[in-house]
């Protein structure tokens, strides 16, 4: 039977009054307070932080975008005959809530929130009319912040381009520069271009505005699209500009006086100056196709009329689709509320502080601690950075572990790919690889490594990493991360660790000398570590 029909039916028997699409609304929207409630939690201590503090503006910019496109969209004449696909997009969006809060992942609930606003306008407007609304609901994951997994990637690759372009603004300016790593050397300062620095608490905010910059914008779509790709790369060259100039302000006037300048040059008056830039070049763009309408006749910025439209919302017709919406949310969010907290499996192990520092004739030799701000950005709840050196007499190799008791809620293993160029190391080479080492007892086993080559100036090392995951050894980063919310489902657990060795490639060394120094050592040192990394 048709929807309207059932829905005629049910009025009949005063099963759905006239008033009960709203009733229905704010019963799917209580349900999904509670179902989403892990994220929105989430969210908010995002926001506390400097690169998503532009986060609470989104979801209302998003309501105005909504509310202006919905004035394009005339209430419906006649039954709306396709909401079972918004039905589908909610049970997807349910699923992603449930899957985040067992695996107490609270960024995949925030995606099964931002599925289930568009999965609510699909049942509310039906398929064919419900998903032209997709550019403000799109625009709601600017709000969101980046896994943790994406954002040290970003973050470090930002860092090394603010950096590279600093520095040649420095040299424009005839100011004599070193480049090592993230370090700016001027001679008697150094400048640390941090994570702070990056460029992410600019970048966010001007690719919101950008976003909604080109969905207001009335023109050639490739324009919309030029707008759109260049907030990143303005962002970017914008930050490059800051670092410059305080390189040149430390050179002349000292670290004192760059502490002021970058203080006064941070924050709002980049993300001016960033605004103000892709102005102009929309402006430029008008011009290139012959469009000399000033740039505000250009831009759609009608407002009125908002308040009628959102006063739509309160005459929202009952369906079965609506009714489904409601139950499905609402049963979720109660079984949640009634079912027993999960409790989360805690793991026997012994701290890195007691790593043995005699492994089958290699000895460590020093015994080493993180900068305490190294050791902030680290976020690992133990580690070891040990020296070995076999019998006393070979190279040292070099052994780092870091184990953290949960990889979730921003909690996370940093890649070396990430970490060891900002300290100035230049992968040379990167491979996955499976290299045969023998344990202590005989027994040959294959161990899956990252196998890279690190340069820093005329020295190089080689280096072998992975990640321990709960008795898999993993090689890339993504699908550790993957694998960790399985494990949460599957096990309660998600810990891990990523262990890291590394050794210098000496001028002389023969062939495969560093190698045969690594898998060495790797032997003797993987029968003592499920004792500190639980299998």
């Amino acid at each position: 039977m048709r929807d309207h029909a059932l829905v005629d039916s049910y009025r009949t028997q005063g099963i759905l009054p006239e008033w009960g699409g709203l009733a229905w609304t704010v019963i799917a929207l209580g349900g999904a307070m509670t179902v989403f409630w892990s994220g929105t939690v989430s969210l908010s201590e995002a926001w506390m932080l400097p690169e998503y503090s532009h986060g609470p503006l989104i979801p209302i910019l998003s309501l105005i975008l909504f509310l202006r496109h919905l004035k394009t969209v005339p209430p419906a004449t006649g039954p709306i005959k396709d909401r079972s696909p918004g039905l589908l997009v909610i049970g997807a969006a349910l699923f992603l809530a449930l899957l985040g809060n067992i695996s107490r992942i609270p960024d995949v609930v925030t995606y099964g929130m931002i599925v289930w606003v568009y999965g609510i306008l699909l049942v509310g407007f039906g398929w064919r009319r419900g998903r032209q609304f997709w550019p403000p609901v799109l625009h709601l994951a600017f709000m969101l912040p980046l896994p943790a997994v994406l954002y040290w990637q970003v973050s470090s690759n930002l860092q090394m381009v603010s950096s590279e372009l600093g520095v040649a603004i420095i040299r424009a300016l005839d100011v004599p520069v070193f480049l090592d790593g993230n370090i700016i050397d001027l001679g008697i300062y150094k400048l640390h271009v941090a994570e702070a620095c990056s460029g992410l608490r600019y970048l966010f905010p001007v690719m919101s505005f950008s976003y909604v910059f080109a969905v207001l914008y009335q023109g050639p779509l490739w324009i919309k699209t030029v707008l759109l790709l260049s907030a990143a790369p303005i962002t970017i060259l914008m930050n490059a500009v800051r670092i410059g100039i305080t390189g040149f302000v430390v050179d002349a006037y000292g670290i004192s006086a760059a502490e002021g300048f970058m203080h006064l040059f941070e924050g709002w008056f980049i993300f001016i100056t960033c605004v103000l830039v892709l102005i102009g070049l929309a402006i430029v763009l008008q011009r290139v196709t012959g469009d000399r309408r000033p740039l505000y006749r250009a831009l759609d910025l009608d407002v009125s009329g908002l308040r009628a439209q959102a006063a739509r919302g309160l005459k929202v017709k009952s369906s079965v689709a609506l009714v489904a919406c409601a139950l499905m949310t609402a049963g979720l969010a109660g079984i949640w509320h009634l079912a027993p907290e999960r409790t989360v499996e805690t793991v026997s192990r012994d701290s890195l502080v007691f790593f043995p520092r005699q492994l089958s004739g290699w000895s460590a030799n020093t015994v080493q601690k993180l900068d305490p701000e190294i050791e902030r950005v680290l976020g690992a709840d133990d580690y070891a950075l040990s020296s070995y050196t076999l019998n006393g007499g070979s190279p040292p190799v070099d052994l780092f572990v870091a184990w953290y008791a949960k990889q979730t809620e921003g909690s996370g293993i940093h890649s070396p790919e990430v970490c060891l160029p900002g300290g100035g190391w230049e992968m040379s080479e990167i491979k996955q690889v499976s290299v045969a080492v023998v344990l202590p007892d005989g027994k040959k086993t294959a161990v899956p490594v990252n196998r890279a080559v690190i340069q820093n100036g005329l020295e190089q090392r080689l280096v072998y990493y992975w990640f321990e995951q709960r008795g898999r050894r993993l090689t890339s980063a993504y699908l550790a991360k993957a694998v960790t919310l399985f494990d949460a489902v599957a096990l309660g657990r998600t810990d891990g660790a990523l262990v890291r060795i590394d050794t210098p490639i000496l001028v002389g060394d023969a062939p495969g000398a560093a190698d045969a120094r690594l898998q060495d050592f790797l032997g003797a040192s993987l029968a003592v570590l499920p004792d500190f990394v639980p299998q």
